[in-house]
Parts: C-alpha cells; sequence; structure tokens
C-alpha cells in the first residue's frame, strides 16, 4: 500500500491500494464498487478485473482503511492491502479449488458405477433383473457420495450466492447454486419416493464449474504476467550514503524512505530504488521489463537509471532525483493498470446488465416450469433447472478483459506501454498514421556541424563576438530538452573544454522562455534574444544572414537579438535504421502515412523520400499540425500521431490515438495514449498488429457469447437439453471466450534487421535521453 498525505487537513487524501478475493464475475466488481463508492470520505475506487487489485482514495478525517477493508468484507469478499500477503492467499486459493476439483473428480468417477445399470436397463417389476431394493440401495450409495461434493466441493458457490442475496444482488453463483441445490433436493426425494435421480449430473457439473473456474484463473494469471511483473518491479530496499563523499558506509533503508538528493549505492543484482543518475561507477543495467530492450545498457558517470531496473555487474553510486510514486515506474504501472480496466462500449453495456439478464433467466425458468408441468410433470423441474445452467452472461463479461490484459502484456514485453485502454481499440480503428521528424523518424540526436557567426553592433571583433555568441547560446539552451538545443549545448561545451552549467552561468539569463514550435527566448543584460526557427527569430531581428547554399538540407537553428542577427547553426540528423521498414509495413496494412514537422521543408522532403512518404509537410507550427489533424477528422478519419517533442502536446491531444517516443519531452508523454519506451519504431509498427488483432479476438469472443445464449436458452426451454448438458455447455462457453485470449500470446514480431546495430542505436537513445 502506497500514501500520499498533504499537509491541510481538511483536503487530505490518502491513496492505497487493496487485493481482492473471491470475486467471479463483473457483478461482483459492481457490488463492490457501489458499496465502497457510497461511504462517506471515500473520493475514488476503480478495480483491476484482471489482476483483482484496486485503487481507492480517501479522506482520513472522515473514513479509514480499515473501515473501507471491512466494508468489503462484510460484502463477503476478501480484501487486505497489496503486498506479499495477497501471493499467501492466492496460494491458499489454489490449494483449496484443486481438493475441491479433486473430491468432485473422484466422486463422478465412482458415482458412475451405481447411475450406470440405471442407464442401461429400465427399473423393472420385481421379478426382472434390477429389483426395487438394489435400484434404492445404489441410490442411496449415490446420494452419499453426492453430499461430500454438495457440502464441501459447491461450497463456493453456495456461500457466494447468500452473499448476493444478503445484499439484494443477482450474481452468477445464484443460479448455479440453485441448479445444484434443485437437482441435489430433488434427486433425494426421488431416492426414497421413487423416479428418476440426477446425483451424476450434480456431480458432473460441479465438477466441470470448478474445473472451468481453475483454468480462467490460470489463463488470466498468465495474459496478466506482464501487468503483474511490471507492479511488483518496486524496490523493497535501498542503501543509503550517509555522509557522503567522506563517509562511504551505506545504511539500509526501505526503498519508500529515499529522499530526494538522496546518494545511493546499488550493488550488484540489487535493484535500482529511484530514477536518478549515476555519479560513480560503470555496469550494467537491465531495463527489459520497462522499455522492452532485450540488452543490457552500459551505464557510467552521467548516465540516467530508472527505479526498478536490475544492476547486472559493477557497484553503482546515484543520486536520487525521483522517489516513490513520482519514480517514472510507479506512473507507468498506474497507466497500464488503468489501461486494463477500460472496455469496449458494448462491453460496459453487457456488464451493468449482467445481473438483470440473470433476473430475468430466473423469471423464464420459473416460467417453464409452469408451463411444462401441464405438459409432463417429471420433467417440469429438471427443464427448469437446466435453463437456470445452461445461461451464461460470464462469457459476455470475460469477452474483453482477458484479450485486454493480454494485449498489454504483450505489447509491454516489447517496450510499449498502454496509458489508455482506448488505445487498443483506436489504433485498430486507426485510418491515418501522422509522424514528427525529429526524434520519431530520426534519432533526435542532432549533431551540429556548422555555425555562421555575425557579430552585431555591440561586438568590436570577430573573436570577441564568436566567445560571447557562444557563451549566450549556451546559457539559453543548457535547460532544454529539445534535440536542437541539447546539440548546441554539448557542442559548445565540448569545444570550450567546460561543463554547460559552469559555463553558462557567465551569462546573466532573465525571463526565459521555450515557445513550442518557435525556440527560445530570453533577456540578457537588458536585451531580448531568441534562438530557433528561422521566422521565429525574424519577428525580432531587423535583418538576418542568408542561407548559405551548403545549409539547403540542413536543420537550421538561429540565434538572433533586437540589435541583429548573431549566428546561425546548421546541425544534422540521423535517420532510424527501421522507419523505412516500418513506414512500408504501415502502408501495406493500409493506412495512409503523413510526415509533419517543424524543420525546414527541403529536410522533411529528403527525410520523406527515405522512408517513401508521400504525404510531407515542414515549417509547420503546432497550430499548423493541429489544423491538418482537425481537418482529417472533419472528413471521417481515425488519427494516429507519433510525436517526440514539446511541440507535439497539442497534436498528440487532439488526435485519436496518440504515440509518444520513451526519450520524449515529458508534456507529450503525458498527453499520449501510448510511449514507445524502447524507442523502435518496429515495435510500434507490432503493437498496432496486436491492437487489430486484440479488437477480432474480441468481436469473436462476444459474436460467440451472444450465439451461445440465443441457441442455448431456447433448446433448455423445449427440453432439448439434461441438466449435464447444460452444465457442460455453460463451462465450455466461458473456456472458449477465455482460452481465446491465449491466442494472442503466440504472436512474435519477426527480427528483419541486425540485433547488433538495433543495440547500438538503442544506447544511442538512452544516452540521448
Amino acid at each position: 500500500m502506497t500514501s500520499h498525505q498533504p499537509t491541510d487537513s481538511d483536503t487530505t487524501t490518502q491513496h492505497g491500494k487493496l487485493s481482492l478475493s473471491g470475486m467471479r464475475c463483473a457483478a461482483c466488481a459492481q457490488l463492490i464498487i457501489f458499496r465502497v463508492r457510497q461511504l462517506p470520505g471515500v473520493t475514488s475506487f476503480h478495480i483491476n478485473a484482471a489482476s483483482h487489485n484496486a485503487d481507492v482514495a480517501w479522506q482520513p478525517h472522515r473514513t479509514s482503511l480499515k473501515k473501507i477493508i471491512q466494508s468489503i468484507i462484510d460484502l463477503g469478499y476478501g480484501a487486505f492491502p497489496a503486498g506479499q500477503t495477497q501471493d499467501e492467499v492466492q496460494q491458499h486459493e489454489n490449494k483449496m479449488a484443486l481438493w475441491r476439483l479433486f473430491v468432485a473428480g473422484f466422486a463422478m468417477m465412482q458415482i458412475m458405477m451405481y447411475a450406470f445399470p440405471a442407464y442401461l436397463v429400465p427399473v423393472p417389476q420385481i421379478d426382472g433383473d434390477l429389483t426395487p431394493d438394489v435400484d434404492r440401495l445404489l441410490k442411496i450409495a449415490s446420494l452419499i457420495i453426492t453430499i461430500p461434493v454438495v457440502g464441501f466441493s459447491a461450497m463456493p458457490f453456495f456461500t457466494a450466492a447468500l452473499r448476493d442475496i444478503r445484499n439484494r444482488h443477482v450474481g452468477m453463483d445464484v443460479p448455479v447454486s440453485l441448479g445444484i441445490l434443485f437437482t441435489f433436493v430433488a434427486s433425494v426425494w426421488a431416492t426414497f419416493h421413487g423416479g428418476a435421480v440426477y446425483f451424476d449430473s450434480a456431480i458432473m457439473f460441479v465438477f466441470l464449474l470448478l474445473g472451468a473456474r481453475l483454468i480462467e484463473t490460470r489463463v488470466q494469471h498468465k495474459t496478466t504476467a506482464a501487468l503483474r511483473v511490471l507492479t511488483q518491479l518496486n524496490p523493497m530496499l535501498a542503501q543509503r550514503l550517509m555522509h557522503y563523499p567522506d563517509n562511504r558506509q551505506a545504511v539500509t533503508i526501505s526503498a519508500d524512505e529515499v529522499q530526494t538528493n538522496d546518494v545511493l549505492m546499488i550493488a550488484a543484482g540489487e535493484q535500482v530504488p529511484a530514477d536518478g543518475v549515476v555519479i560513480e561507477g560503470q555496469s550494467d543495467c537491465d531495463e527489459s521489463l520497462m522499455t522492452g530492450e532485450s540488452h543490457p545498457l552500459p551505464k557510467s558517470s552521467g548516465d540516467q537509471l530508472m527505479a526498478g531496473s536490475m544492476n547486472l555487474s559493477g557497484v553503482l553510486l546515484m543520486r536520487a532525483q525521483q522517489v516513490g510514486n513520482d519514480t517514472k515506474l510507479s506512473s507507468l504501472v498506474s497507466m497500464m493498470e488503468s489501461a486494463a480496466n477500460e472496455k469496449p462500449p458494448l462491453v460496459r453495456l453487457a456488464d451493468k446488465h449482467a445481473s438483470r439478464f440473470l433476473v430475468i433467466i430466473l423469471i423464464v425458468a420459473a416460467l417453464t416450469a409452469c408451463i411444462w408441468w401441464r405438459i409432463d410433470p417429471d420433467r417440469a423441474l429438471w427443464i427448469a433447472i437446466s435453463v437456470i445452467v445452461v445461461t451464461c452472461p460470464c462469457a459476455l463479461s470475460l469477452a474483453t478483459p482477458g484479450v485486454m490484459s493480454a494485449a498489454i502484456g504483450q505489447m509491454a514485453t516489447h517496450g510499449v506501454l498502454v496509458a489508455k485502454g482506448k488505445a487498443i481499440e483506436s489504433m485498430a480503428k486507426a485510418t491515418h498514421c501522422i509522424f514528427d521528424k525529429t526524434g520519431t523518424l530520426t534519432f533526435g540526436k542532432l549533431r551540429l556541424l556548422s555555425t555562421v557567426y555575425c557579430a552585431g553592433r555591440e561586438q568590436h571583433s570577430s573573436q570577441l563576438a564568436a566567445a560571447k555568441v557562444d557563451a549566450i547560446s549556451l546559457a539559453m539552451t543548457s535547460n532544454s530538452m529539445h534535440p536542437v538545443s541539447k546539440a548546441i549545448a554539448d557542442a559548445i561545451s565540448s569545444n570550450n573544454g567546460a561543463s554547460t552549467d559552469n559555463t553558462s552561468d557567465e551569462v546573466a539569463v532573465t525571463h526565459l522562455l521555450e515557445l513550442a514550435g518557435g525556440g527560445i527566448e530570453a533577456r540578457i543584460e537588458g536585451k531580448k534574444y531568441r534562438l530557433g526557427r528561422y521566422d521565429f527569430v525574424a519577428e525580432i531581428c531587423p535583418q538576418l544572414c542568408p542561407l548559405p547554399s551548403h545549409f539547403e538540407d540542413r536543420t537550421i537553428s538561429v540565434l538572433g537579438s533586437e540589435d541583429g542577427f548573431l549566428a546561425m547553426y546548421a546541425l544534422e540528423d540521423t535517420l532510424r535504421k527501421d522507419a523505412a521498414d516500418v513506414v512500408q509495413g504501415i502502408q501495406q496494412s493500409g493506412k495512409k502515412i503523413l510526415l509533419l514537422s517543424g524543420d525546414r521543408e527541403e529536410v522533411v522532403q529528403s527525410v520523406a523520400q527515405q522512408c517513401g512518404i508521400a504525404n510531407a509537410r515542414g515549417n509547420l507550427s503546432p497550430a499548423d499540425k493541429y489544423a491538418v489533424v482537425q481537418n482529417l477528422q472533419r472528413q471521417g478519419a481515425i488519427v494516429m500521431m507519433v510525436g517526440d517533442g514539446m511541440n507535439d502536446g497539442p497534436v498528440l491531444s487532439l488526435a485519436d490515438i496518440s504515440v509518444a517516443m520513451g526519450q520524449g519531452a515529458p508534456v507529450s508523454q503525458s498527453r499520449s495514449d501510448l510511449l514507445l519506451m524502447s524507442n523502435r519504431l518496429s515495435d510500434l509498427e507490432f503493437a498496432m498488429t496486436i491492437a487489430a488483432k486484440a479488437m477480432q479476438l474480441i468481436r469473436q469472443n462476444l459474436i460467440w457469447a451472444i450465439v451461445y445464449n440465443l441457441i442455448a436458452i431456447p433448446a433448455a426451454v423445449t427440453g432439448l437439453l439434461e441438466p449435464w448438458h447444460a452444465a457442460v455447455g455453460m463451462s465450455v462457453s466461458s473456456l472458449i471466450v477465455v482460452l481465446n485470449a491465449l491466442r494472442l500470446l503466440r504472436m512474435n514480431r519477426p527480427v528483419t534487421f541486425d540485433l547488433t546495430t538495433l543495440y547500438q542505436e538503442q544506447v544511442m537513445t538512452v544516452r540521448t535521453a
């Protein structure tokens, strides 16, 4: 459990995570959500149907976590703070489920010996082969064998049904329990008063239903493996250096106690407890569970470390920058859990009306019994039981969670993290895919090729002008995350042989402002300076230097002030190795590709030609990109936008499905539906394939669930199904829906390029970020 407590007691809100047990269907989740949200002081409560975890927020001066847990327990479910206890409870439940299944299976084999003679020959008169005494003896033996099944194996159904009835709620366990009890009680009556018995059908029904639920649990456990692994990545311990650098003695503390700017030691084989930067040491770190990168990444002084990653070799000293819930891992896990909860509209409708559907089925069963009582009294009860048993709203409720969990898990293992559940459906339906250039189709690791200086009126010599211009540029770019700014700052720092921080102190910068799609504006020594796009600087600069011929196909950044033009920087980027193949693959899937960039037209067209993109436009401001996407949507297009920089924030918010690169600006990531943590475009293409397959499987599951009920219910009402037929049908219908989701886990991304080259590209990307 994690918590956060602001200082103002009147507005304090604490957050916690609970593990739930005993839930069997969507109706269970609805009941818990409804009851908890009615508690005073509970501000939010959400259940992850796949992992059976719940996120709750409450005001401590009005309620407590203990009261929230007790309210769930009062409903008949289990609830406890998330942690190691969850594994113990899960193991106990699995053991008991296996024992119940074993008892039912053993009884099913034994009872057939006593039921078999009754199926072979009708009960004869006294002078026949099967005398009434022997017939009654076999029935009593069947009754004795059935009692442990009803009293032990079927007990979870009865307990859940009583809980639902006590809460004035009809869940799936109510008709199941009624079917078992009616069959058992009617068979007991027939044992002593004459007539056919169905002990074997009752035991078979319990065995099949227990087996189906056990398989469903195992399948859901497998489809949510990636989500659970990420959830359990949060480090438990940390080694803090209390008096660094004077004393390097480490003290072991809980990871929750780590504070910003703490110096931590991470030994080989330990998890990184917080987000931060390496200050000493060299090692390799495994970040595969967060980024999908299968190769360990080298780490040395100045490199970023991510909480949850594993240090593989040497000892590292790091300075913590983001801790607790502020780490990237925590935000990623929260996003993925939230995404797994979202469902398509049809499934939400099915979940909402599941309880009403069961009530209607009970009414239909009662009417069926009345009608058959007039037609054939001996069959009336059994046909009514078949109607109750054969119906399965669970198939509708299970149609989505398994598929969604499998899809989200598959994407996560390939470096694509789903932040919003609607992303999968929107990605499958997308008609247009729009790419940004810098940091998306290219690495975003720009390299400064050439600089043209032009002294302003305040300068007195070309040498002085170059040094002063470099200092001004460095001061303006040193704290920017934009790839162009980082390239200029790195190049100037390298040329000057000084660090960015020390050099930037030589120039006093005030009113620093970064304008999306334009550049950076600041005041230095009372004058306004701008660094960025040509037209952006031209707004304040009286006259700019003409563009040199050898700059025509390069990325250009200009520095100017109110006094005049100061410098022009020519930069070069590198196209990602898989960009052209990915663009071609997406186009072959039927989607239209566009390239929209704020870079110069000549540079954009050069990249478009290399990638095979026919529709490419450069010199676009964020508003221009926004207008292009808006126009496409007005024409009925479903737009997927893939972006990297701060200037992509508005258009990412507008797009039907937005994808941000893992190395991208935080603002672009916060407004996106998916994060491409691996920074590999081939992983994005694979995610699109998974999304299309997932929606196909969801449609198949929904169609199957609806068709099954449309066929099974009339068949049961007309007397074509025996109770054991109904038990088989109900179990199989749920199993088909759940097992169908496993088909996603068999999908693998084909490797069409050299993995060594890919690893080198990943190292370049990580070091850039």
